[in-house]
């Protein structure tokens, strides 16, 4: 008796564990962007959506189609985000699904005016992930969806869908939407959101061949967008606090060209002067360095003095250019602040940006170059040589 009850119970769990509530794949439309802008004048939302094709994308070993396939873009405007977004549901046959999506693109005009609506609403929706990316841009956000990467190949291949996890040289990293978010709501220091553009110029292929390109970064401090910045700021400013960044730099003395160098990212410390009410600080920065070409005869000595007083000097500028616009571009807010919880608290009631121009007391940069890319050099004499 109990020999048939167990088998009745086996043959009823094999009839539970079908597979017939799944969708087959081409019963979904997969969105992997959503694009989201404002109208000031009427006050209207206009949300755009990105819908994978997987003509182009799934098994591009086997060979690609030989005429382009359109990216499929769909646009709806409305009072508020979830509104624009319904009626999009309204048109798509088959449903939309969100689960895939990577990348959000977020206009100027609603950066400016609308993001503190907007940030909360990406947050709470459950129908989104908090690791898909942010970006920005102030070009039409139609011809950022259409542009495609090199070679013809599909949309999803362009920067903004890069992944996450290798050396990033001489360019913006992307921004998580979960670390975006992390530092947006701390009291004090900066957040950052990379500003991509359709670059026209640098690629051809019998006529100008537009691609997609990260060109500055849109800060912001205190849940307020403040200002952007250019792209050799936003790559100083990466380089300095995030991780993986190396950094080509070209060397000159007194004018003229001597070397160009890759620099990886620096160890930079911060050290805090004691009983401040708000932040005085020196900096740090321990940098390795590669020599990539030798252009003119130069001492090594002379050569790393040359590259330490131009990044000192950047640096110096770059945080200049942060406390005339009130923002905190080298991030040392956040590490004075948690050390500091009764010093921030009355700090907090004063008015006023924290840093002024003096609050930077001082600034050391250390040098080092580990390899010389088949360059030989006389110990001794301390002289490159061919």
């Amino acid at each position: 008796m109990k020999r048939k009850l167990v088998i009745s119970i086996l043959a009823f769990c094999i009839f539970l564990t079908g597979c017939s509530g799944l969708k087959n794949i081409q019963d979904l439309n997969y969105i992997v962007a959503i694009g989201l802008d404002y109208d000031d004048e009427k006050g209207e939302y206009t949300a755009y959506l990105q819908a994978l094709n997987f003509a182009n994308v799934a098994k591009i070993e086997a060979g690609r189609p030989t005429e382009p396939v359109p990216a499929y873009v769909a646009s709806a405007t409305g009072e508020t985000l979830n509104l624009a977004v319904r009626k999009l549901y309204k048109t798509s046959e088959p449903p939309l699904f969100f689960g895939h999506v990577i990348t959000y693109v977020i206009s100027k005009k609603l950066v400016t005016h609308k993001f503190n609506e907007v940030v909360p609403e990406i947050g709470r929706n459950r129908s989104l992930r908090h690791t898909l990316r942010l970006v920005v841009t102030e070009d039409k956000m139609n011809d950022i969806f259409n542009t495609k990467a090199l070679f013809q190949y599909p949309e999803v291949y362009t920067v903004m869908y890069r992944k996450n996890g290798r050396l990033y040289q001489d360019t913006i990293k992307p921004m998580l939407l979960m670390n975006f978010l992390r530092d947006y709501y701390e009291p004090m220091g900066v957040s950052k959101i990379p500003i991509v553009i359709i670059d026209k110029k640098s690629w051809k292929a019998g006529k100008k061949y537009p691609v997609l390109f990260y060109n500055g970064l849109a800060i912001f401090q205190k849940q307020k967008f403040m200002n952007t910045l250019s792209f050799n700021d936003a790559l100083l400013m990466s380089w300095l606090t995030e991780k993986k960044i190396s950094l080509e730099e070209s060397v000159n003395e007194n004018g003229r060209l001597v070397a160009a160098v890759k620099l990886e990212a620096p160890k930079m410390k911060v050290n805090f002067e004691k009983g401040t009410l708000s932040p005085k600080f020196s900096i740090e920065l321990s940098i390795k360095g590669d020599l990539l070409e030798k252009v003119d005869r130069v001492h090594l000595t002379k050569l790393k003095k040359l590259i330490e007083d131009e990044i000192k000097r950047k640096v110096v500028k770059l945080y200049l250019d942060g406390v005339e616009n009130k923002t905190d571009l080298l991030n040392v807010g956040e590490k004075w602040y948690r050390k500091r919880p009764k010093k921030f608290s009355a700090l907090e009631k004063q008015d006023g940006f924290y840093l002024d121009k003096n609050s930077l007391t001082d600034i050391k940069v250390k040098v080092e170059m580990f390899h010389f890319n088949n360059y030989l050099y006389y110990q001794r004499e301390e002289l490159f040589s061919k």
